[in-house]
């Protein structure tokens, strides 16, 4: 059974196709630059074993991308299916389920309403998630299409954890709580490391670093997620590439008088402008850091450590919220990547008692490995993230009934 995965974002598609018989990837690609006045779009293509195909298209809607990406995966040439009815599924990556969805679900038009009622929550990207639904709604008609959210993971969390020390009734009349993101990949590395340590995801404790552009932490206690650093929105918890993460309050107040900036404003600082950004004034990725750290740049070693201090903390806050933890999990571009980073947060995780093998933490870069020592109280991995897997793997077992009726 073929599945087309979609993480349809603001200006840009990005897709799978698997084949689940195995899990394989079949093909992948991403439309940028959609709905960009004045830009073609840029259309990457990447049919497995074969050349990567790249062009320039005029593919100015969600819709013209899907139509182009399901013309190339069919195609006679370069195309991986025969017919586009061999994709008999599509699963789709969705930022926010509040509390409306708490697990992947099979969406029809109803569903697809209630999904609108949740854009103010996720303003830039419900929109063009909800658009690339609808496309493949219209495009694909008959064919299954299932929702995987973000939130859905972090749903097991108890209000201790969830709770913001507001007054109850704006919980109760606006939902305001904490929801935590990145759940697809979060509950990827809990099965995965589980597997890898070859145990039941039930009986281990979990520390889980997804570490990018966009970073967040997940404290998994039996398998289940007790508590993680981003909360009603991504901006919430750990310094990132452009956000600020946790911050006072009141400096969102007093900068707004200071500068005569106005809400949304306020916002795009905070969102756009702010994390590894705007503390060096050099860049938002942490390999540009680098090297200007290796300069001398002073701001650059300072957005450095901010980074560093507010990781290791959280880390050290989850392990004593879990009782212990029995691994702590690296995943996303920095995770996979950085071994300074992971060098650094296990130096200053000694007085836990972890221990890692250094030599093989400098050869490692996105792949699968167990990095910490025999004698390490806490066991540390690697474990490159697959949210796209995991999505198929829902579209899957939610689709199959309805695909043999």
């Amino acid at each position: 059974m073929k599945i087309l995965v979609i993480n349809s974002g603001s200006s840009s598609l990005k897709y799978k196709v698997f084949d689940m018989t195995d899990e394989s990837v079949l093909a992948s690609g991403l439309v940028e630059k959609i709905g960009i006045a004045g830009d073609s779009q840029l259309v990457t293509y990447q049919p497995t074993g074969r050349d990567k195909i790249r062009g320039e298209e005029s593919l100015p809607t969600h819709r013209d991308a899907l139509r182009h990406v399901l013309n190339q995966l069919s195609d006679p040439e370069v195309g991986v299916v025969d017919s586009l009815s061999e994709i008999r599924a599509v699963g789709h990556r969705v930022l926010h389920g509040k509390e409306l969805f708490t697990e992947s679900t099979l969406i029809t038009e109803k569903e697809v309403e209630l999904l609108k009622t949740l854009i103010e929550v996720g303003p830039l990207h419900m929109p063009a998630n909800i658009g690339g639904i609808e496309a493949c709604m219209a495009l694909m008609p008959g064919v299954p299409q299932v929702a995987v959210f973000d939130t859905a993971f972090h749903q097991t969390m108890p209000k201790a954890a969830y709770l913001y020390a507001l007054p109850y009734e704006y919980y109760e009349r606006f939902g305001i709580r904490r929801y935590g993101f990145h759940g697809t990949s979060h509950r990827y590395l809990t099965q995965r490391t589980a597997e890898l340590m070859g145990k039941s995801p039930d009986e281990i404790n979990l520390i889980t670093c997804h570490l990018g552009n966009g970073s967040s932490l997940a404290a998994v206690k039996g398998g289940k997620c007790y508590d993680t650093s981003m909360g009603f929105t991504p901006l919430e918890g750990l310094v990132m590439g452009t956000r600020c993460g946790d911050i006072d309050p009141a400096i969102i107040p007093f900068l707004g008088n200071k500068l005569n900036l106005s809400w949304d404003e306020l916002d795009t600082l905070m969102n756009k402008k702010s994390g590894l950004l705007g503390l060096s004034g050099v860049s938002s990725d942490m390999r540009d850091l680098g090297a200007a750290r290796e300069q001398g740049n002073e701001l650059a070693q300072i957005a450095f450590d901010v980074f560093m201090h507010r990781l290791v903390a959280y880390i050290g806050a989850y392990y004593v919220e879990l009782g212990g933890a029995d691994a702590i999990v690296f995943a996303g571009g920095i995770g996979e990547n950085d071994s300074e980073v992971r060098e650094l947060v296990c130096e200053r995780l000694a007085v836990l008692g972890v221990s890692i093998d250094r030599e093989l933490n400098r050869s490692v870069r996105s792949r699968e490995v167990k990095l910490s020592t025999e004698d390490s109280a806490i066991e540390v991995w690697v474990v490159p993230t697959d949210e796209e897997l995991m999505i198929a793997r829902d579209t899957l077992a939610l689709s199959k009934e309805v695909v043999q009726a």
